[in-house]
Protein backbone atom coordinates (compact mmCIF):
# COMPACT_ATOMS: atom_id res chain seq x y z
CA UNK A 1 0.00 0.00 0.00
CA UNK A 2 1.51 3.72 -0.69
CA UNK A 3 1.77 6.27 1.66
CA UNK A 4 -1.13 8.03 0.44
CA UNK A 5 -3.67 4.99 0.70
CA UNK A 6 -2.39 4.46 4.65
CA UNK A 7 -2.83 8.44 5.18
CA UNK A 8 -5.87 8.65 4.05
CA UNK A 9 -7.37 5.51 5.75
CA UNK A 10 -5.86 6.66 8.86
CA UNK A 11 -7.33 10.34 8.27
CA UNK A 12 -10.30 8.50 7.79
CA UNK A 13 -10.11 6.47 11.26
CA UNK A 14 -9.59 9.43 13.12
CA UNK A 15 -12.92 11.19 11.31
CA UNK A 16 -14.53 7.70 12.68
CA UNK A 17 -13.93 8.36 15.57
CA UNK A 18 -14.39 11.99 16.36
CA UNK A 19 -17.85 10.80 14.35
CA UNK A 20 -18.64 8.22 17.06
CA UNK A 21 -17.68 11.19 19.99
CA UNK A 22 -20.01 13.50 17.86
CA UNK A 23 -23.02 10.62 18.06
CA UNK A 24 -22.43 9.90 21.42
CA UNK A 25 -22.86 13.69 22.79
CA UNK A 26 -25.51 13.99 20.16
CA UNK A 27 -27.61 10.99 21.91
CA UNK A 28 -27.13 12.27 25.31
CA UNK A 29 -28.14 15.71 24.20
CA UNK A 30 -31.35 13.93 23.01
CA UNK A 31 -31.91 11.63 25.24
CA UNK A 32 -32.24 14.39 27.81
CA UNK A 33 -34.36 16.29 25.39
CA UNK A 34 -36.75 13.41 25.66
CA UNK A 35 -36.59 13.50 29.20
CA UNK A 36 -37.24 16.46 29.75
CA UNK A 37 -40.21 16.62 27.35
CA UNK A 38 -41.82 13.42 29.51
CA UNK A 39 -41.94 15.64 32.69
CA UNK A 40 -43.19 18.42 30.37
CA UNK A 41 -45.97 16.55 29.32
CA UNK A 42 -47.00 15.25 32.70
CA UNK A 43 -46.46 18.81 33.85
CA UNK A 44 -49.24 19.53 31.53
CA UNK A 45 -51.05 16.73 32.62
CA UNK A 46 -51.08 17.99 36.27
CA UNK A 47 -51.63 21.64 35.28
CA UNK A 48 -54.62 20.27 33.25
CA UNK A 49 -56.12 18.50 36.22
CA UNK A 50 -55.72 21.18 38.49
CA UNK A 51 -57.65 23.30 35.72
CA UNK A 52 -60.32 21.07 35.73
CA UNK A 53 -60.71 21.45 39.85
CA UNK A 54 -60.39 24.75 39.92
CA UNK A 55 -63.76 25.25 37.36
CA UNK A 56 -65.21 23.07 39.40
CA UNK A 57 -64.35 25.19 42.63
CA UNK A 58 -65.86 28.12 40.65
CA UNK A 59 -68.61 26.32 39.80
CA UNK A 60 -69.46 25.41 43.42
CA UNK A 61 -68.37 28.76 44.23
CA UNK A 62 -71.09 30.32 41.65
CA UNK A 63 -74.11 27.98 43.13
CA UNK A 64 -73.11 28.83 46.61
CA UNK A 65 -72.65 32.85 45.67
CA UNK A 66 -76.35 32.74 43.80
CA UNK A 67 -77.60 30.45 46.43
CA UNK A 68 -76.45 32.91 49.64
CA UNK A 69 -77.59 36.24 47.74
CA UNK A 70 -81.05 34.63 47.04
CA UNK A 71 -81.36 34.21 51.00
CA UNK A 72 -79.73 37.19 51.84
CA UNK A 73 -82.40 39.44 49.41
CA UNK A 74 -84.96 36.48 51.26
CA UNK A 75 -83.64 38.06 54.54
CA UNK A 76 -83.53 41.88 53.35
CA UNK A 77 -86.98 41.97 52.34
CA UNK A 78 -88.39 40.68 55.51
CA UNK A 79 -86.25 42.61 57.23
CA UNK A 80 -87.82 45.69 55.47
CA UNK A 81 -91.14 44.04 56.02
CA UNK A 82 -90.50 44.38 59.82
CA UNK A 83 -89.21 47.77 59.35
CA UNK A 84 -92.03 49.09 57.84
CA UNK A 85 -94.59 47.42 60.56
CA UNK A 86 -92.22 48.99 63.32
CA UNK A 87 -92.39 51.84 61.75
CA UNK A 88 -96.73 51.56 61.88
CA UNK A 89 -96.71 50.81 65.51
CA UNK A 90 -94.83 53.29 66.17
CA UNK A 91 -96.32 56.10 64.28
CA UNK A 92 -99.56 54.40 65.53
CA UNK A 93 -100.57 56.10 69.74
CA UNK A 94 -100.30 53.40 72.39
CA UNK A 95 -103.21 53.48 74.16
CA UNK A 96 -102.96 53.71 77.87
CA UNK A 97 -104.95 51.39 79.68
CA UNK A 98 -106.85 52.72 82.70
CA UNK A 99 -105.30 51.47 86.23
CA UNK A 100 -107.06 48.63 87.93
CA UNK A 101 -105.44 49.56 91.49
CA UNK A 102 -105.83 52.17 93.70
CA UNK A 103 -103.71 55.24 92.92
CA UNK A 104 -100.75 54.76 95.35
CA UNK A 105 -100.49 57.60 97.95
CA UNK A 106 -99.00 60.87 96.37
CA UNK A 107 -95.17 61.16 97.22
CA UNK A 108 -94.33 63.83 99.54
CA UNK A 109 -94.09 67.09 98.08
CA UNK A 110 -91.00 69.38 97.44
CA UNK A 111 -90.23 71.67 100.33
CA UNK A 112 -91.04 74.89 99.28
CA UNK A 113 -88.31 77.50 99.17
CA UNK A 114 -88.89 79.77 102.91
CA UNK A 115 -89.19 83.13 102.65
CA UNK A 116 -86.93 85.78 104.36
CA UNK A 117 -90.00 86.67 107.03
CA UNK A 118 -90.18 82.50 107.95
CA UNK A 119 -86.45 82.79 108.20
CA UNK A 120 -86.23 85.38 110.39
CA UNK A 121 -88.91 84.04 112.87
CA UNK A 122 -87.47 81.03 112.78
CA UNK A 123 -84.02 82.32 113.72
CA UNK A 124 -86.09 84.19 116.33
CA UNK A 125 -88.14 82.23 117.63
CA UNK A 126 -86.21 78.83 117.16
CA UNK A 127 -87.76 76.07 114.72
CA UNK A 128 -90.99 76.72 113.42
CA UNK A 129 -93.71 74.15 114.10
CA UNK A 130 -93.09 72.93 110.53
CA UNK A 131 -89.79 72.20 110.69
CA UNK A 132 -89.97 70.30 113.75
CA UNK A 133 -92.33 67.55 112.09
CA UNK A 134 -90.58 64.30 112.07
CA UNK A 135 -89.05 63.02 108.37
CA UNK A 136 -91.13 60.95 106.85
CA UNK A 137 -90.72 57.09 107.17
CA UNK A 138 -88.85 55.74 103.57
CA UNK A 139 -91.57 52.97 101.74
CA UNK A 140 -91.10 49.41 103.22
CA UNK A 141 -91.11 47.89 99.75
CA UNK A 142 -89.92 49.89 96.48
CA UNK A 143 -92.25 50.92 94.33
CA UNK A 144 -92.76 48.32 91.41
CA UNK A 145 -90.97 49.20 87.94
CA UNK A 146 -93.03 48.88 85.15
CA UNK A 147 -91.55 48.19 81.24
CA UNK A 148 -93.28 51.43 80.42
CA UNK A 149 -91.51 53.67 83.47
CA UNK A 150 -87.97 51.37 82.46
CA UNK A 151 -88.61 52.74 79.08
CA UNK A 152 -88.54 56.02 80.07
CA UNK A 153 -85.39 55.94 82.19
CA UNK A 154 -83.42 54.31 79.61
CA UNK A 155 -84.86 57.39 77.06
CA UNK A 156 -83.11 59.65 79.37
CA UNK A 157 -79.89 57.96 79.64
CA UNK A 158 -79.40 58.44 75.97
CA UNK A 159 -80.54 61.60 75.28
CA UNK A 160 -78.18 64.68 75.36
CA UNK A 161 -77.87 67.75 77.39
CA UNK A 162 -80.55 70.10 75.95
CA UNK A 163 -78.91 72.03 73.00
CA UNK A 164 -80.47 75.33 73.26
CA UNK A 165 -78.71 75.70 76.33
CA UNK A 166 -75.57 75.49 75.18
CA UNK A 167 -74.36 78.93 73.25
CA UNK A 168 -72.32 76.83 70.48
CA UNK A 169 -74.86 74.55 69.34
CA UNK A 170 -76.56 75.11 65.90
CA UNK A 171 -80.35 73.77 65.49
CA UNK A 172 -80.30 71.74 63.29
CA UNK A 173 -76.53 70.99 62.64
CA UNK A 174 -74.52 68.42 63.06
CA UNK A 175 -71.96 67.54 66.16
Amino acid sequence: MSATALILNGLLAVLLVVALGVGWRLERRLKALRDSHEGFAKAVADLDVAAARAEMGLADLRAATDEASEALAGRIAAARTLVEKLDERLARPVPVPAPTQPAAAPAPAEPRARTAAEIFLETRDGPSAKSRRPAPAPEASPAKETPRSRARVDDDLFEGPDDTSRPSSRPGGRR
